[in-house]
Parts: C-alpha cells; sequence; structure tokens
C-alpha cells in the first residue's frame, strides 16, 4: 500500500484545497419610534416606553410590532449563560444552530430554519448573514464572534435581502457593540472554570456626558481544551484568544449629527483538534493501530490520537457609523473594513499515524460601504431607500502531507505541487423598503434589492517545486484554470400586517433570497477551474401573529412558512484533474421544500420572575436531487451524464442542519436582600438528530442487462455524521451587591450539566477516511466581577 500507485489513489480525494469537506422579553404596549431613528437612541427609547427596540428592518421599531420573525438576546441574557461566543445562542432562537468549524479560525457552521453553508473556503458565501454594527462578514471565517461587549443580537428568520443583501437567504444575525456612555464609568471582571479555563474582561468609558465619548474594551480567553490526547500525553483543543479595541462617539449638541469610529483587533492561537471516525470500510483503516478504528461518535469523540497542530489568526476591524437627523430625512453611512490572517497547520486523519496533515496559509480582505436614506414620505408613508459596495480579495496556500509517513517533515518541504488560490469579488446593489400604512388598521410592506456581484478565481499548483510559505507569489504557480464571471438578481419582497388592536398583530409576506454564484477553488481541469456555479435563490412564505396578552404581561409570537430552495450549490465528485477525480461546486437541479412552525414566548410572572420558550418544527426533503458523480463501484453504461459518470439520486438524504424539532424553556428569578439581589437562571435546549454533511450510508446501483450502472440510489446520509438527541441544560446562580455607587457581583455556572457527548461537525472523506469534533461536556466555573 505504500507504492506510488498506491499513494496516487490515495490522493483522488486530497489534492484539492481541504478536500471538499461538505458534499453534495418582554414588550409593553408603547408608541413606534420613528422611522429611521439612529441606533443611538434605543437605549432612550427602551427606558421611556419599557419595550425592547429592534433594527431589523433599518428602523428602530418595537418588537412587537415588526412584522418579522425576530428574536432579541440582550447582555443580561448573556451574562446569566456566562457565553463565550455566540454559539452559546444555539437553540436561544427557534430554529437556530451555530456550531464551531475548527477547519478555519472564528468558523462557524450557522443554520437557520434548515439553510447553510458547512464549509471555510472564502471563494462563497455564507447562507446566514453575520453583521456587527451594521458590517456584514463575508465569510463564514470569522462569524463565530464573541459574545462580549455586546448591547443586542437579533436574529431574523428566513430570507432578508432585501435589506441585508446576497448572503442572507436563510436569515441574519445582527450583532451591536455596546455604545460609549459619554461619562466615565468600568466595568471588569474574571472567571475561571473547568478545564483550566481562563477569562478576563474590562470596559472602560469617559467623556463630558453630553456631546462626546470613548471606550476601550479588552478580553482575554483561554483554555486547556477538553480533549485528551494518549498519543502525546497532553490535553488538547487548547486555546487562546485577545479580542481588543476602542470607540469614538461624537455627538455635537443640537447638530442632529453623530459620528462613531471603532477600530477592534481579534488575535487567536489554537489548536484545531479532530476525533478519529474511521471505521472498516475506509482505505485508511488498514493504516493505524486498532484501537483507533471503529470508534462511536459520543463518549469516543474525547480521546485524540492525531500529531501536534496550531492555527494563528489575526483580524484587525474598523467601522465608522454617521447619522445626520435633517428632519424630513434621516442619513446614515456605514463604512467597514476588515482583514484577515490565518496560518493553520491540521491532521486532519485524527490518527497515530501520519496520513493526512496540511499547512494552510491564508489573506482576507474586505471593504463595504452603505448608504441610507430613511424617513416619511407623506402621513403613514415611510421608507429607506440605499446603495451598498463590498469588495473583497484573498489568497490562499495549501501544502499537503499525504501518506508522508513523517510527521517531523513540514508539508512545506514534503509537497512539491502545493496549490494557490486567489479570488475577488466585487459587488454593488440599490435597495429600497416601504411601509405604507392604507388604513387605521393595515400596513402594506414592500420593497426590493438589485444586486450585481463580480467574482474572479485563479486556481494553480506549484508544478513539482517548492515554494517557501514566507514568500509566495502567484506566478509561481501553473495555473489550472481562471474564471471571471458577472451575477445580477432582483430580490422582492411584499407583506401585509393587520393590527385590530394595540395588542394583536398578524402579518403574512413573500420575499425571495439569492446567494450569488462563483467559481470552484478544488476545481482541477481548466474546463471546471473557469466554468462558473450559478446563483441559488429562495423563495419564502409565512404566515405569522404576534400577541400581548395577560395585562401585557405576555408576548406569545407563532409563526408558519414554506421554504421553496431552488439551483441548490453542492460540493460535486467529478472525474478530471492528475489524481483522478476532483471536487466542484455545481448547482443540484430541483431543489428542497422546507416547511416549518414556530413558537416563542415570554411571560412576566411576577416583577422579578421572568420565563421565556421556545419551539420549532421543521419538515425538509430534497427534489429531484439527481446529479452527476463518479462510481466507483463498477462498470458504468453510456448516459447523458458523460464518460465515467452515471445519475446519483440523494431524494432520500436528509438536508443538513436540519433538526426536525427544537425547543427551549428557562426561568429567571431574581430575589431581593439587604445587599443587593441573588438572580438565578435556569435554562433547557432541547435539539433533536440532524446530520452534519451531505453524504453516504450506502449505494444501490440499477444495472442494465449487461451489469452496467446506469444510475445510482444514494441511501441517507452516513449515520456517523448524525447528532444524538440533545437536551442542553444550563444554570447560573449570581450576587449582585450594591456597594454605592459602584456594583459587584460573584456569578456561579453551569453549562450542559447533563453531560450530553455528541458531535457538532462530522465529515466523511471519499471512502478514505472520517473525523469529528465534539460538542464541550459538562463544564463549570465561577466569575467575579465590578462595574461603576
Amino acid at each position: 500500500m505504500k507504492t506510488p500507485a498506491a499513494r496516487r489513489l490515495i490522493a483522488v480525494a486530497l489534492a484539492t484545497t481541504a478536500f471538499g469537506l461538505s458534499m453534495p422579553a418582554f414588550a409593553a404596549d408603547a408608541a413606534e419610534p420613528q422611522a429611521g431613528a439612529p441606533q443611538a437612541d434605543q437605549a432612550e427609547a427602551t427606558e421611556d416606553t419599557g419595550a425592547i427596540i429592534v433594527t431589523a428592518r433599518r428602523r428602530s421599531e418595537t418588537l412587537q410590532s415588526t412584522p418579522v420573525a425576530i428574536t432579541a438576546v440582550n447582555t443580561a441574557m448573556l451574562e446569566s449563560k456566562a457565553a463565550v461566543n455566540i454559539g452559546d445562542l444555539q437553540g436561544a432562537a427557534p430554529g437556530l444552530l451555530i456550531t464551531q468549524q475548527n477547519s478555519g479560525a472564528q468558523a462557524a457552521n450557522i443554520s437557520i430554519r434548515g439553510l447553510t453553508y458547512a464549509d471555510i473556503e472564502k471563494s462563497q458565501t455564507p447562507t446566514v448573514g453575520v453583521l456587527v454594527d451594521g458590517v456584514v462578514i463575508g465569510t463564514n471565517t470569522g462569524q463565530l464572534q464573541d459574545a462580549f461587549d455586546v448591547a443586542q443580537i437579533e436574529v431574523l428568520r428566513g430570507p432578508q435581502g432585501t435589506l441585508f443583501g446576497a448572503n442572507t437567504i436563510g436569515g441574519v444575525i445582527n450583532i451591536q457593540r455596546s455604545k460609549p456612555t459619554m461619562k466615565p464609568g468600568m466595568k471588569a471582571e474574571v472567571s475561571y472554570g473547568r478545564w483550566n479555563t481562563f477569562s478576563a474582561k474590562a470596559i472602560a468609558n469617559y467623556g463630558d456626558d453630553e456631546s462626546w465619548g470613548v471606550k476601550a474594551w479588552y478580553f482575554h480567553n483561554e483554555t486547556d481544551g477538553f480533549y485528551k490526547n494518549v498519543t502525546r500525553n497532553v490535553s488538547a483543543g487548547w486555546s487562546n484568544a485577545e479580542n481588543y479595541g476602542a470607540s469614538l462617539l461624537f455627538k455635537p449638541v443640537g447638530s442632529g449629527f453623530e459620528a462613531q469610529l471603532t477600530v477592534a483587533q481579534v488575535e487567536q492561537k489554537f489548536d484545531p483538534v479532530v476525533s478519529n471516525l474511521t471505521n472498516s470500510t475506509e482505505v485508511f483503516c488498514g493504516f493505524i493501530p486498532a484501537r483507533e478504528c471503529n470508534r462511536n461518535n459520543t463518549t469516543d469523540l474525547y480521546t485524540t490520537f492525531g500529531d501536534y497542530a496550531e492555527s494563528t489568526y489575526k483580524a484587525p476591524e474598523a467601522t465608522l457609523e454617521m447619522n445626520y437627523d435633517a428632519g424630513a430625512v434621516k442619513l446614515t453611512s456605514i463604512t467597514g473594513w476588515r482583514k484577515s490572517t490565518e496560518a493553520q497547520t491540521q491532521d486532519f486523519d485524527g490518527s497515530s499515524t501520519d496520513l493526512y496533515y496540511v499547512d494552510r496559509r491564508q489573506h482576507y480582505e474586505q471593504w463595504s460601504q452603505e448608504l441610507r436614506a430613511a424617513g416619511e414620505l407623506f402621513d403613514g408613508f415611510d421608507y429607506v431607500v440605499g446603495g451598498f459596495y463590498f469588495k473583497s480579495e484573498y489568497d490562499l496556500t495549501q501544502w499537503s502531507r499525504v501518506f508522508g509517513f513523517s510527521s517531523t517533515t513540514p508539508p512545506t518541504t514534503f509537497d512539491l505541487n502545493s496549490q494557490h488560490v486567489e479570488g475577488k469579488t466585487e459587488s454593488y446593489a440599490v435597495f429600497g423598503d416601504f411601509n405604507w400604512k392604507v388604513a387605521d388598521q393595515v400596513r402594506i410592506s414592500f420593497g426590493g434589492r438589485f444586486s450585481h456581484d463580480k467574482k474572479e478565481l485563479f486556481n494553480g499548483f506549484a508544478g513539482g517545486k517548492l515554494i517557501d510559505p514566507d514568500n509566495v507569489q502567484k506566478s509561481q504557480f501553473v495555473p489550472v484554470g481562471t474564471g471571471k464571471a458577472s451575477f445580477n438578481k432582483f430580490t422582492p419582497k411584499i407583506g401585509i400586517d393587520w393590527r385590530p388592536n394595540s395588542d394583536t398583530m398578524i402579518y403574512a409576506s413573500w420575499s425571495r433570497g439569492y446567494r450569488s454564484g462563483g467559481f470552484s477553488p478544488r476545481a482541477a481541469t481548466a474546463a471546471t477551474a473557469s466554468t462558473p456555479f450559478q446563483p441559488e435563490t429562495v423563495d419564502a412564505y409565512e404566515v405569522g401573529v404576534k400577541l400581548t396578552v395577560l395585562d401585557g404581561r405576555m408576548d406569545l409570537n407563532l409563526a408558519g412558512f414554506v421554504s421553496d430552495y431552488k439551483d441548490m450549490q453542492q460540493n460535486l465528485t467529478v472525474p478530471g484533474g492528475p489524481t483522478g477525480n476532483q471536487t466542484i461546486t455545481g448547482n443540484v437541479p430541483g431543489g428542497a421544500l422546507i416547511k416549518g412552525l414556530e413558537f416563542d414566548s415570554t411571560l412576566r410572572v411576577t416583577d422579578n420572575f421572568k420565563l421565556t420558550g421556545s419551539m420549532a418544527y421543521l419538515d425538509s426533503h430534497f427534489r429531484n436531487f439527481v446529479t452527476c458523480g463518479a462510481y466507483a463501484g463498477g462498470p458504468v453504461a453510456t448516459n447523458s451524464c458523460g464518460t465515467g459518470l452515471v445519475p446519483f439520486n440523494y431524494n432520500a438524504n436528509r438536508l443538513i442542519y436540519a433538526p426536525k424539532f427544537t425547543a427551549s424553556l428557562s426561568a429567571e428569578y431574581t430575589m431581593p436582600t439587604s445587599f443587593g439581589d441573588v438572580s438565578t437562571n435556569v435554562g433547557w435546549r432541547h435539539i433533536s438528530p440532524y446530520d452534519e454533511q451531505l453524504s453516504a450510508a450506502s449505494l444501490t446501483p440499477t444495472l442494465n442487462g449487461a451489469g452496467q450502472a446506469t444510475a445510482v440510489t444514494v441511501n441517507g446520509n452516513d449515520p456517523r455524521v448524525r447528532t444524538t438527541t440533545q437536551d442542553l441544560v444550563d444554570a447560573s446562580l449570581t450576587f449582585n451587591f450594591d456597594l454605592n455607587d459602584t456594583k459587584a457581583y460573584v456569578r456561579v455556572f453551569g453549562r450542559n450539566l447533563l453531560n450530553e457527548k455528541t458531535t457538532t461537525h462530522a465529515f466523511t472523506v471519499a471512502g478514505l477516511w472520517s473525523f469529528g469534533m465534539a460538542l464541550e461536556p459538562r463544564t463549570y466555573g465561577a466569575t467575579v466581577g465590578v462595574k461603576f
């Protein structure tokens, strides 16, 4: 098996970039804030009316009067959970999944209503948009934001293309950092928990309490990790992260103008550990010790065998937001810049044998500019109109050590055929969103967005020579292919809502979401590298009701939806290239139909006791998911797919990251005391099993009289990429002390108290091997903090 021929066989699924891991609250009755009100006024509106203010539609509105399925999570809710990043929101909103993808720094797999993008390549955009202070993050890398210095997070479910753009067919997570308070103050805390986890946080504010203010923050988090590497006898999954920055707010009195400049940087080092899930049906099992094969995808995940690996990540950013209230119109400008540098080694086979080890170096940079105008055209008719510009560039070089059997040899000296990819994106859009009150109780909402996206990609290999990782130039690589294409799309929406009284709103809407096309970074022939995949779309139909009952003590929201998913972009394996096979991104005919029901509610039982709950039911299935692929099980009959290919039918497979049922329930009770108060928070989140990769449990060929395959039926996804049922219980107890002008607090917390063990991510790789990442097991700790 160690011959050159065997190595070429093994390399079939490996010599492409990352080897194609994915195959195919309480709102009181309140007057509505003025349309287009700057976000700076939200806190004042909340304090004056008692309502939760959201900006889901680029306006400041009360939560219960917004005809959109939306969940708002504030600072107190995040702190009570001792949240580390937005992944702790999983289950807080109906139908929301957020899991970590450690093949990239701060990379998240986010799914809303069964729509997700489970990959890390920067040539494609996510399906769920993550915005920080109004600036969209253009890739999955960087989306797993720290849950620190956050004023509010809004989770918008369903396509949001009109106001938020092309990468929001599933929805939007809108993160708003806290604004400078414009007066002296500070908040600082330290936490320590299981796995030798330590964090320190601090926010300092200063200003004249009138026209200017400055805020600075620092966040440090480190852990030894919850895995045990028995080969090296060390803890694994360690990480060390820093997040720091400053924000300046300038708001001249009486001018109607405000400007806020924020600069920040994230620095991370972590161990991108994987757990071995290879079984006896896969090639790699023949090369690794017997105890490392046929392991389960629950308790066995936490024992690992791989070689040392390390990822480093640095991501500076800057945001400038300016608002001007001219009376009849309110103008907003948001300028955003983000850059990231990544260097990551990873032992992807997860075994003690050196079979597949990579070194990936990446650079990414994006600029965005949004201009908006908002106001009332006449009484009962308000609008938000604007334009958007986005530009990004990235490059990736990957060295792979395939069957090297030499863990001391760096991939950068082993691999003479390293791959280099460079990509560019440039997007323009104009949009408008309108509300027209056609009767006292009836309002029509309508709008649309025209998007133009231009994509470019260069794909090349070193061609048998060493490339210095510190001096990588595009000219050093032999081109496989280049591509350049443009995509245009108009995404309209229309809705109607009826408010028979101040406590009831019934709404219905239709909207279209759009995700732009592009080029395949893993293509290995000139034809496939230069052929673009096309955009995908979602038509979403939704009806809902928002109720405030029990004399304003309970909010209850219900929504039902149908999403028609067309031209899905999926990774497909086809013949071609130096290894025989290649992974490309293509469009799947047919698509999928997703139907669901959602419920969320907040009940304030007393002033000190609050209950919140949510449920979501999802029914999803593929339609006519038949695509052409390579079949290794025998001879293939001549058919419309072309030489060496046969139609594969995936209709029996589940959509990934689409659990059939999710639910949550949390209780918060605050008891006044002589020293302040004691707050107790207990939460339960239920997530039914879901699949994490479009894969193959087994194949059933349809044969003709000559024994040739005319078609292949895929019998569902591999069971190793399916999670168990998760019942996640979290709890915290916080003692708040009033010390004159200073407040101090001590919090003890526990997460995953039932000690559920399952995967958060799992992959099978073309019959060669399989691996996964694990859910954090039971953990606990304590926090001490002070604020003034």
